[in-house]
């Protein structure tokens, strides 16, 4: 058989998405170890998951990109969940930093801003997941700016403050929340949880994994998987199994 032909004949193959938006912690989670990584490999043939992070990025700035990102209802008839991660550069001072900062009001409208459009191209509230920034380790992060020749642009109240209307956002628009920023500090010594005060160490791209996947496991881990086992392919007709 042609391939055209087979490819008539089957049915076309759409894996459900899962999409990750963020700033540098949702770009970086792909690497070794990384939460995103976590993710695609429990979601293997069940899932693709998109890694959509843009370093240094604040939510001024993801609100522009998010309807390029998901042009139309067609384009997001496939998302299963979507994460939007956002926070750690909006509240850098505006004073040392002025380029990343967005003010705590701007920063709360952005967040509606993009759950409402994510609702206008049918992506309902319950795919939606908004994280709080991680609390910041000052001392650790002030480190990383002297090496660079600035100064601290960062206070973890300040971050705090971010992480608050991240949740009220969430509570106001229904969608669903992981409080990174109080879950970490739970333990007092949060500084393992980071590996340079701000970006996630190994234990924190652990402990975000498992308390993420807490919220997305009863929606994703009944997919089904898609194809069959190789055990279970007829192999004198394939085209049975695979069609």
């Amino acid at each position: 058989m042609a391939l055209a032909e087979a490819g008539a004949r089957g049915r076309l193959l759409r894996w459900p998405r899962l999409l990750l938006f963020g700033d540098s912690i949702t770009e970086y989670s792909f690497q070794e170890n990384g939460w995103g990584a976590y993710l695609a490999e429990r979601l293997v043939r069940k899932c693709d998951v998109l890694n959509r992070g843009i370093s240094g990025y604040n939510t001024r700035w993801a609100r522009l990109i998010l309807p390029r990102l998901i042009p139309g209802s067609t384009s997001a008839d496939s998302i299963v969940a979507i994460t939007i991660f956002f926070g750690a550069n909006d509240s850098a001072l505006k004073e040392l930093n002025p380029k990343q900062h967005v003010p705590l009001e701007e920063y709360t409208a952005n967040l509606k801003s993009m759950v409402q459009y994510l609702k206008s191209v049918d992506i309902t509230a319950d795919k939606i997941i908004l994280i709080t920034p991680p609390p910041l380790q000052e001392s650790a992060w002030e480190k990383a700016c002297l090496a660079k020749g600035e100064k601290l642009n960062r206070c973890n109240a300040t971050t705090g403050q971010y992480a608050q209307a991240c949740v009220q956002v969430a509570r106001e628009c229904s969608t669903g929340v992981l409080d990174l920023w109080t879950l970490m500090q739970k333990n007092q010594d949060f500084s393992s949880y980071l590996s340079d005060g701000l970006h996630l160490s190994a234990k924190g791209n652990s402990f975000l994994a498992a308390h993420l996947w807490s919220h997305l496991e009863n929606r994703l881990s009944a997919l089904p998987s898609l194809l069959p086992y190789w055990r279970d392919v007829d192999h004198a007709n394939p085209e049975v199994s695979l069609l």
